[in-house]
């Protein structure tokens, strides 16, 4: 069984999807003008603009709902990975790819707003909605649907609480099993109260948990200043190969940069859509903005701070793809957190490896917590009356037995159980919001008519010949 899961790792991340990923991030960011750069003020504005309401969440908890699943494991397991994998090179194009994912987070979020409905009360969203209304292919929709709940129901959950609990048992020797009884616990009191509890618990947590990651690494990075020079040097070095230590990995540089990168900021995913459906704004541009914005803060400031400290205190491993190592600062150290602790202890002997558990802790149980509603969205979109609740209460326990079960596994297959989930998303939601960028393009055109006559721009559809939106009628009402 193993050895399918891994072969079909390779099928998923062959390098169509690598030269899907980035053509798509190359194509939006010349369509969009790089509006990653040129609305970049405009993406801040929106951010802490608008308020929630009976039906949908504000730009905030959205955007804090989105950032609970960009913001986890990827951000420091992950980024230690693509170091040992690929070398010091894989930040680079771990930046590369946030830098033009960031147009294809503004497509797909935009499209998000554009197809939303309204049910049960509450706005949903996503690329399964987009994909039926804006393409009119149900099939696809519906794979997309099954695919998306397997992933982020199966597949994913098991990645962050395995994360939790390597970290926990190496930071206070707590055993995996108790650590996971206890993420299931807290995960149940959570999503058993529903959409709106989530975005409030992600609303109050990711600020603070991102806010103090962040302030230690700036701590280190201020004790290590001088060292800035040389360990941006590395990486621009090793990502062109440059750097004769590392010459060996400059593709797996490239293919593990843009891999984790994916995992990390999840642009073009799929995943963001579902959150920013679900806030409640007056056009469909402002959340598609303010989703564009959360790949920077996702990769270009957490990632980067967090390369920054296990480059800086050279605490890491780069694996030869001969076999062996290229370099071997840790004897028998895994691939995983322990880089981040072993980076933070460097420094802080005390509190290093507790601090990255906590951090952990936080990071990865608020995107469990995203990916169960990110689940119950596209189960919302299969149930067209949404009248049963049990497969609801079904999923809500499914998940929970994931969590638990994902701590108690390898590492290496979680995190390749995982790696296939978000290959298969992407694959489905880059070809679909390719195929259907005309709505999120025309929205962004009227957007910016809107803003150069001193509007606060509001979308109407029928002045855009956009179909299959009738949910926007009932929300002008």
């Amino acid at each position: 069984m193993e050895n399918f899961i891994y072969g079909l790792n390779d099928i998923v991340w062959s390098n169509a999807l690598i030269i899907l990923c980035l053509g798509a991030g190359v194509y939006f960011s010349i369509v969009t003008r790089f509006l990653q750069i040129t609305h970049f003020r405009e993406m801040v504005r929106l951010l802490f603009g608008g308020k929630s309401s009976e039906r949908g969440v504000s730009s905030f908890q959205a955007f804090s709902i989105a950032i609970s699943g960009r913001v986890g494991t990827g951000n420091i397991a992950g980024v230690a990975t693509a170091i040992a994998m690929g070398g010091p090179g894989a930040i680079f194009w771990m930046w590369v790819i946030a830098f033009l994912g960031s147009s294809s987070a503004f497509i797909e979020a935009t499209l998000g707003q554009i197809f939303k409905e309204i049910k049960g009360g509450q706005y949903r969203g996503g690329p399964a909605y987009y994909i039926e209304k804006g393409l009119g292919i149900k099939w696809y929709a519906m794979l997309f649907a099954f695919a998306t709940i397997l992933s982020t129901a199966f597949f994913l959950p098991g990645v962050q609480s395995n994360s939790i609990a390597l970290s926990v048992e190496n930071a206070f020797n707590i055993p995996v099993e108790i650590t996971g009884v206890t993420i299931c616990i807290f995960l149940a009191l959570v999503i058993f109260g529903g959409v709106k509890r989530i975005g409030k618990v992600a609303q109050f947590v990711v600020p603070f948990m991102a806010a103090i990651y962040i302030f230690m690494a700036i701590v280190i990075m201020i004790i290590n200043i001088t060292e800035i020079p040389a360990a941006i040097r590395l990486i621009f070095a090793s990502a062109f190969n440059l750097e004769a230590t590392f010459s060996g990995v400059f593709g797996m540089a490239l293919a593990w940069g843009i891999k984790r990168g994916i995992y990390s900021n999840e642009a073009g995913q799929g995943t963001a859509p579902h959150a920013a459906a679900a806030a409640e704004v007056s056009h469909p541009v402002k959340q598609g903005l303010v989703q564009a914005f959360s790949v920077y803060v996702d990769t270009l400031f957490i990632c980067t701070a967090t390369a920054f400290m296990i480059l800086f205190t050279g605490q890491y491993n780069v694996v030869d793809p001969e076999g062996g190592f290229l370099v071997e600062n840790l004897p028998g150290v895994s691939i995983g957190p322990e880089y981040t602790q072993f980076a933070i202890s460097e420094h802080f002997p005390t509190i290093g490896s507790g601090f990255v558990a906590l951090s952990l802790v936080f990071f990865a149980f608020t995107t469990i917590m995203a990916y169960y509603y990110i689940a119950e969205t596209n189960l919302s979109y299969l149930q067209k009356d949404g009248k049963r609740r049990w497969p609801v209460t079904v999923l809500r326990v499914l998940i929970i037995v994931a969590t638990f079960y994902g701590t108690i596994r390898t590492a290496e297959l979680a995190w390749t159980l995982g790696d296939i989930g978000v290959g298969i998303m992407a694959w489905l939601n880059i070809i679909a919001i390719f195929l259907l960028r005309k709505p999120a393009l025309d929205a962004l055109k009227d957007y910016q008519e809107q803003k150069a006559k001193g509007l606060d721009p509001s979308f109407n559809s029928d002045t855009l010949d956009i179909a299959h939106t009738e949910e926007w009628d009932k929300i002008d009402d």
